[in-house]
Parts: structure tokens; sequence; C-alpha cells
């Protein structure tokens, strides 16, 4: 199976010779994946170096003469280092883009500190106006990023190396329930994008619904006040492969009516210095299978 990364290249690509109204921006990363559609778009794939500023900057003056760019590196360098161009060339000129990121919050551990970006979904909801998404298989991504390319706002889509093993239908709106608890005193687990498989194993014989997210901002507070129904009090978890209790927030104001509890998972903020592999960062934070059902269980029999 390709990688999420994979499939937008190969999806933007084929974008391009669709839209004229498309344009890639880029900053060496994944650049030779573009090589031919840069061969055949020449004036609408940009390569600006290791110039992230740049990059942001570029996206946001492509947006403003109508055209709708498509701005790609790591989430670290995409988000984190060019914040205050996110800010102003897109969110302050009014402009729409897609940012497509890469690594997520520590697939290339290799790397160092300075390529991973679990806080970059946290960062973005300090700003106004921005679609989240986060796909959990090649699949997803191609769907969610076809969608973000028609549109005319501001997207994010946050890839990974991680992935689940099949997809699911994803429509760029909304939580898709993939299992329903038995009785209405169950809790209600939602797993964001690669989280996916390893909540479904957590939660195997716990009396649980378990919700889909792969688009986050705007939060779907519908689906989880319909999931929690009819109850007197709703306990919620919240799996996100990013920066712990980055959604927490959101669900609490979904529920501001119903007494509830939220128990917001996700990746820590102590920095591990013992870089490893992926699943070893997994593992580290909580977030394989053994670790989810210790502390989802845990949670929802106290």
């Amino acid at each position: 199976m390709d990688t999420m990364r994979d499939r937008f290249i190969s999806t933007a690509s084929a974008l391009l010779d669709e839209d004229p109204r498309l344009a890639v921006v880029l900053a060496e990363i994944s650049r030779d994946g573009f090589e031919p559609a840069q061969r055949r778009h020449p004036d609408r794939v940009i390569n600006v170096g290791i110039r992230e500023q740049l990059l942001i900057g570029v996206g946001g003056g492509i947006a403003l003469t109508g055209l709708r760019p498509i701005v790609h590196t790591f989430a670290s360098f995409l988000v984190e280092r060019p914040f205050e161009q996110v800010k102003l060339d897109f969110g302050h000129q009014g402009v729409g883009g897609v940012l497509v990121s890469a690594g997520a919050s520590y697939d290339w551990p290799a790397g160092g500190f300075t390529h991973m970006a679990p806080g970059d979904v946290a960062l973005l909801d300090t700003l106004d106006g921005w679609t989240v998404h986060v796909p959990g298989h090649p699949d997803e991504a191609e769907a969610l990023l076809r969608h973000a390319a028609a549109g005319d706002g501001r997207d994010y889509v946050r890839l990974s190396l991680q992935s689940n093993e099949r997809p699911r239908p994803v429509t760029g709106a909304g939580f898709l329930t993939v299992r329903e608890g038995s009785t209405a005193a169950g809790g209600v687990v939602i797993a964001v994008g690669p989280m996916l498989d390893n909540v479904l194993a957590a939660t195997e014989g716990l009396d649980t619904t378990v919700l889909y997210a792969t688009t986050v901002r705007p939060f779907d507070g519908a689906a989880l006040r319909r999931a929690v129904a009819g109850r007197d009090t709703a306990d919620v978890v919240i799996v996100e492969p990013y920066l712990a209790g980055t959604s927490t927030a959101a669900a609490n104001e979904a529920l501001a009516a119903t007494p509830h509890r939220v128990l917001g998972l996700g990746v820590g903020r102590r920095e591990l210095r013992r870089y490893g592999e992926m699943d070893e960062h997994l593992v580290a934070q909580g977030l394989d299978p053994r670790s989810l059902h210790e502390r989802i269980s845990g949670f929802l029999t106290r």
C-alpha cells in the first residue's frame, strides 16, 4: 500500500491536470515526486527551496491572484516555523489555500525534535476559519485532499505514515459512528484519523460507542450530542495523534448542557530524547492498543 504522502503527490499532480486554478508550492520536501507535474505545469509547481516563511508567503500571494495554492512540507516547517505568515498571509489577508503536511507528530524520529510537530493542530486552533483534516488511510487522504482543493476556504490536511488497515467513507464533514455501545450507560470514544484501529482494538469488549473523526475542525458537536443523547451524564474519551487535550475544550463546549467528563489522550508535552522508531513512540505516549485499553477502561469504570 502506498503512503498518504505518496497518495498526496499522485493526487495533487492529477489535480493540476484537471483544474487550472490550482498551484503547488514546495520547500524542497517531495520535490522529486512532483518533477513530472512540474515539467507539465512549470508555472504552477513552484519550489522555493528551504525557505518555509517564503513558502507560506508565496502561497498567500498566489491566492491573492485568484489561484488556489496547495502548500506542502513537514508539519513542523509548515505550521510551527512560519506561523506568523500563516496567521497574516492567509488569515489576515482573507484568502484561502490548502496546507498539506507530512511527518505528523513523530513519523521520522531519526530527524529529531525539529521534525516533530505534535502541537500543530492546537496552534491552528488559535486562528479563525481553518478546517482541519486528519485522514487515517491513503484513500481518505485522497478524498479529503480533493474535497479541500475544490473549495475556497483555508484547509489543513495532516498526513502521517500511521495508517488504519482499511479506509472509511469520508466526506470532509462530520464524525462517523463505527461502533455503537449496547447500553445508554456506556462511554463514547472519539478516534481521530490513524488512531482508529488502535482504539477499536483497545475498546473490544467494552461498552463503548466509537466515533471516527477525520475532519476535526469544525468539531462535530452535533454527532457527539447524538451519541450521548438520553443519558443523565456522559463519559467521553478523545484519542488524537497529536497533543493530548487539543479537542477537549471543543467537546466541553458541545456538551455544555449535559453533565459530563472528558479524557483527552494523545501526545504528551514531555520531549522523548531517545528517538527510536515510530511504534516505540506510540507505546511511550500510551497510544498503543494495550495502553489505550488500560487508560480508557480505567477512566470509564471510575
